[in-house]
Order: C-alpha cells, then sequence, then structure tokens
C-alpha cells in the first residue's frame, strides 16, 4: 500500500487531497510547513504532493535539501503561482512532475499512479461504459443505446466520476471536490440539481439515491 506524504499548509486543500487519496487505497499523511514536511520524507514515503508556498521552509528549499541529501521519493509540485519561472524551477530542482491550482482531483490522481510506476505512460481508458450507456472521454461523446445524448462541462464530469466507480456510492462532499474542486460551499445543494439534470437526459433509473449517504449509477 502507497504511502504518500501530502505538505500543504490551507487546511481546505490538504483535507480535499486526503480525502480523494485515501478514498482511492493510499495511506496519507499531512504536514502544513516545509520543517515537517523535509522529517516527513527523510522517514521514508513513495510519493510527496508538495505545496511551494509552505511556511518556515517553502517548498523550493525542502525539495532542494531532499534531493541534497540523496532522497529520491517522486514530487509533485503544488503552486498557485502561475509563472513559467516557478514551474520551471520547479522541474530543474528535481520535481517530477507539477499542478497549478486551481486543479481537479482526478487530474492530480492520475499523475500520482503515473510516478509511482516510474513514469512510464499508460494508456488512459478511452471508454467508458455501463450497461447502455458509453462516454467517449476522447471526443467527449455520450451515448445512451447508441444514442447521442448532450451534456453540459460539468455534467459530462458528473458521468464520468460515476462511471469510474460503478455501484459505489458517492457521497455529496466527495462529488463536489471532484467535479467542483476544493473551492466549493458544502452546503450547496449543486449536486442535487446535476444529478436531476442527468436523470432526465439519461433515465431516471440510471442513478440511484441511497438514502443519507448519496448517490450510486444503478
Amino acid at each position: 500500500m502507497n504511502r504518500i506524504l501530502i505538505a500543504e499548509d490551507e487546511e481546505r486543500i490538504a483535507s480535499f487531497i486526503e480525502k480523494g487519496l485515501r478514498a482511492n487505497g493510499f495511506v496519507t499523511t499531512v504536514v502544513g510547513d516545509g520543517d515537517s514536511a523535509l522529517e516527513a520524507a527523510r522517514q521514508g514515503v513513495d510519493l510527496v504532493v508538495l505545496d511551494l508556498g509552505l511556511p518556515h521552509r517553502d517548498g523550493f528549499e525542502v525539495l532542494d535539501t531532499m534531493r541534497g541529501e540523496g532522497v529520491s521519493t517522486p514530487v509533485i509540485i503544488l503552486t498557485a503561482r502561475d509563472s513559467v519561472h516557478d514551474t520551471v524551477a520547479g522541474l530543474e530542482g528535481g520535481a517530477d512532475d507539477y499542478m497549478t491550482k486551481p486543479f481537479r482531483f482526478e487530474e492530480l490522481l492520475a499523475r500520482v499512479r503515473l510516478r509511482l510506476r516510474g513514469g512510464e505512460a499508460v494508456a488512459e481508458v478511452g471508454v467508458l461504459t455501463h450497461g447502455p450507456l458509453s462516454l467517449d472521454l476522447r471526443t467527449r461523446r455520450a451515448t445512451v443505446g447508441g444514442a447521442t445524448i448532450d451534456l453540459t462541462a460539468r455534467e459530462f464530469l458528473l458521468l464520468e466520476l460515476f462511471l469510474r466507480h460503478p455501484g459505489q456510492v458517492l457521497a455529496r462532499e466527495q462529488i463536489l471536490s471532484h467535479v467542483w474542486g476544493y473551492d466549493f460551499d458544502p452546503g450547496s445543494n449543486i449536486v442535487d440539481v446535476y444529478v436531476r439534470a442527468l436523470r432526465k437526459k439519461l433515465g431516471a433509473e440510471r442513478i440511484g439515491t441511497v438514502r443519507g449517504m448519496g448517490y450510486r449509477i444503478s
């Protein structure tokens, strides 16, 4: 079971990443400053998700010290800094990949899995299917029994999430974090609104409600 260190001082973002990784079978450790990040990395983990804007000792210094001490653990840097200079500096400093905030969890998860496989590219499943439902990720085309269904961008992401977790009950908070990212209002009813919209387009029986828990594709 892979162990992942999350070094992020924004509690909301750290929680968003931690919940998603744990739901996908990873063991996580969360720290909120550079000194703690360096100490945890020294103790041995399989991958580090490293924010550049950490207090006490920023991500650049943590990364530089890790590599200087011979710690070769894969590192994915997170940055709200959208300048090319910061990205290049992070990669040249020894990072294996980077994500610019805000980001979708599915994108981070794909990069985590890739780096844990040693960076070897693995073909992404091009089409997700479940019964008569089909979702082509390349053309972004959805069909039910061969009939094309027009979906908005958010509806597409929501259906993709359901199809990637067939039979699994997805809580509203989990759906919010995956589809809308970490910058969401947990009290919002937007998930219910979009589920109703999907039911109208796909058929009410396609997405079931599990009372008190969430939704699942059925």
